[in-house]
C-alpha cells in the first residue's frame, strides 16, 4: 500500500479517502484533498513530470463547470515522500503515475513540478454532489496499468495519526447551504492538540470516513481489527472489512427529520459535523440533535 506523507497532507485543510460514490475511492484507492474555500489555486500533491493533460467527460450538473480535466504525472516518489508498505518485490513506485482530477491545468506535458507547485485552477466538477466543496482528487497507478479508466488505482493510506473526536449528536448550526448545514460540534477544544488531524469517532473511538451512510460504504482512519463492530450514537454502523466499512441499514435524523447523511473527513483545522440535508429549513444559530435509527429502506446514492 502506498502511504502519502504528512508533508503533503499538511498543505491541505482536510482529506477523505472514502467520501465519494465513485469507484476510484473503493477501498480507499484515491484521496480527496480539500483546500480553503477561497483558494482557487490547485497545488500539486506530488513531485514529478507532467505526462499528459486532457479534457474528460463528466456528468452534466447545473452547478458544475462545463468541463472536467485529467492531469497525469510521472511521479518522483522520493521527492514526494511516498512510502510503500508491503512486499518489497511488489513496490510499484518505479514508473508510478499520479492521476489528478478537478483542476483546469496551467501545466503541459513535459513540465516538471514539485510538491506545492501550482497545477492550475480548481473547478467544481460534475462528479461533485451539490454539497461537496472544491478539492484535488489524487490516485496512483503502476506503470503497466491503464492510466485513463476510472478503476485501477492502488490502495492509499496516510502517514498521519487522526485523533478521534467524541460526539453526543448535538450541535449548533454555524454554516448553511442549500443542501447541507455545518454544526459547531464536535470540537477539538479540550479533546486533542490544536495541530492534530482529527475526525469524528465511533462510540469506541475509531475515526470514521465517508458518506454516512448515503454512499453505501465508508472506512476507518484508525488502526482496527478486521470484523470490528462499529456504532455511533448507540446505533449499529456495521463491521469492518479490513479498513473498509459496508454500512449497516440505518437512517440519520436531525431534530427528528430524516436527512441524507453525514459527510465525514479528517481535518487539521476547525471541526464540525456536516449534515447533508437538501431542502432543510435550518438557520445559523439553530440547535440540532442528530440521531441514528435502523431502517428497512436507507438512503443510498451510490
Amino acid at each position: 500500500m502506498l502511504r502519502l506523507p504528512r508533508s503533503v497532507l499538511a498543505r491541505f485543510e482536510r482529506f477523505s479517502l472514502y467520501n465519494s460514490p465513485y469507484p476510484a475511492h473503493d477501498s480507499g484507492c484515491a484521496i480527496d484533498l480539500y483546500v480553503d474555500d477561497d483558494d482557487a489555486v490547485a497545488r500539486s500533491p506530488v513531485a514529478g513530470v507532467v505526462r499528459e493533460t486532457r479534457t474528460v467527460r463528466a456528468p452534466d450538473k447545473p452547478y458544475a463547470h462545463d468541463d472536467e480535466y485529467l492531469i497525469l504525472l510521472d511521479v518522483d516518489a522520493e521527492a514526494t515522500g511516498l512510502r510503500w508498505v508491503g512486499n518489497g518485490s511488489d513496490d510499484p513506485r518505479d514508473g508510478l503515475v499520479a492521476r489528478v482530477l478537478h483542476v483546469e491545468p496551467d501545466v503541459t506535458a513535459g513540465d516538471t513540478v514539485a510538491v506545492g507547485d501550482p497545477l492550475g485552477r480548481l473547478v467544481r466538477s460534475g462528479f461533485f454532489a451539490p454539497w461537496v466543496t472544491n478539492h484535488v482528487h489524487l490516485g496512483f497507478r503502476p506503470a503497466t496499468a491503464n492510466h485513463h479508466r476510472a478503476r485501477g488505482s492502488l490502495p492509499l493510506s496516510v502517514d498521519v495519526s487522526v485523533s478521534p473526536l467524541d460526539w453526543d449528536g448535538r450541535g449548533t448550526v454555524v454554516d448553511v447551504g442549500e443542501t447541507f448545514v455545518v454544526l459547531d460540534r464536535p470540537t477539538r477544544e479540550g479533546q486533542v492538540d490544536s495541530d492534530a488531524f482529527v475526525g469524528l469517532a465511533s462510540d469506541d473511538g475509531v475515526v470514521l470516513d465517508g458518506g454516512l451512510a448515503h454512499y453505501g460504504f465508508g472506512g476507518t482512519l484508525s488502526p482496527v481489527a478486521d470484523g470490528h463492530s462499529l456504532s455511533l450514537l448507540g446505533a449499529d454502523l456495521g463491521r469492518t472489512t479490513g479498513r473498509d466499512v459496508p454500512w449497516a441499514d440505518f437512517d440519520v435524523f436531525a431534530n427528528g427529520k430524516r436527512v441524507t447523511g453525514l459527510s465525514l473527513f479528517a481535518s487539521r483545522g476547525d471541526f464540525g459535523t456536516k449534515v447533508v440535508f437538501p431542502g432543510h429549513e435550518f438557520d445559523v444559530g439553530d440547535d440540532v440533535e442528530v440521531t441514528i435509527r435502523p431502517s428497512d429502506d436507507p438512503i443510498r446514492l451510490g
